[in-house]
């Protein structure tokens, strides 16, 4: 069976009307799984970035931030999870989520160094994904935040080197919110699967890219 990747970002979890939202998305992806392996990768949002920036304002190291970030997302995974009745486990590595049986499979984060959208590029690759599909609270890739300038415009397409020139090559630290980090483009670029940014609030949206059709947000060419 096909294999979709989706990295859905922590930000889509904190929305006002959460619950009826998770339960919409639910509902999409079991409709989803009749056709496709569903492997789902969760960040970590709002909530690991307060951890974060607190735990910084008390001088704790990097490393232990980022772990602090990671049970953040394996949290919201534990509860994306639930919901769509799918693994009880929640896979530390993507070759253990890979080799899990199942229709739907959720992880969160891995280790320190690895933000969710690199450990979704890395587990497309792994379960040979038709698509990898990072799914965040904008509409695509922009030239600019859009969330600050209403003159951004978005991107249609965009080569993976010209993402990389934009977003830098680094991780950097933890808790950095930028739209995809260097070493996920890295992965990117040298992987066989498509990629594409798009809302991940628009289910209807996210449902056309998963099957390959015409929708709103940027396709990112890798290779």
């Amino acid at each position: 069976m096909k294999a979709v990747v989706i990295s859905f970002g922590g930000s889509l979890i904190d929305t006002e009307n959460g619950s009826n939202f998770l339960k919409r998305f639910s509902e999409m992806i079991g409709e989803t799984s009749k056709d496709y392996r569903v492997f789902i990768v969760v960040g970590g949002g709002r909530v690991a970035r307060e951890y974060i920036r607190l735990g910084r304002a008390m001088d704790i190291k990097e490393q232990l931030l980022d772990e602090i970030g990671i049970a953040v997302t394996r949290l919201n995974a534990s509860l994306v999870s639930a919901l769509l009745g799918a693994n009880k486990r929640i896979p530390t590595t993507t070759s253990d989520a890979a080799k899990m049986e199942g229709r739907i499979i959720v992880m969160g984060g891995t280790t320190p160094g690895h933000s969710t959208d690199m450990v979704g590029a890395e587990l497309a690759e792994k379960v040979s994904a038709e698509r990898f599909i990072i799914a965040t609270d904008v509409d695509g890739v922009y030239d600019k935040d859009p969330k600050k300038y209403k003159n951004a415009v978005m991107f249609s397409e965009i080569e993976v080197d010209k993402l990389i020139e934009m977003c830098g090559e680094n991780w950097n630290r933890a808790g950095k919110n930028v739209v995809i980090d260097g070493p996920a483009l890295g992965v990117i670029k040298r992987a066989d699967f498509e990629t594409f940014v798009v809302n991940g609030k628009k289910l209807d949206n996210l449902k056309r890219v998963i099957y390959g059709k015409d929708f709103v947000g940027t396709k990112i060419k890798g290779f």
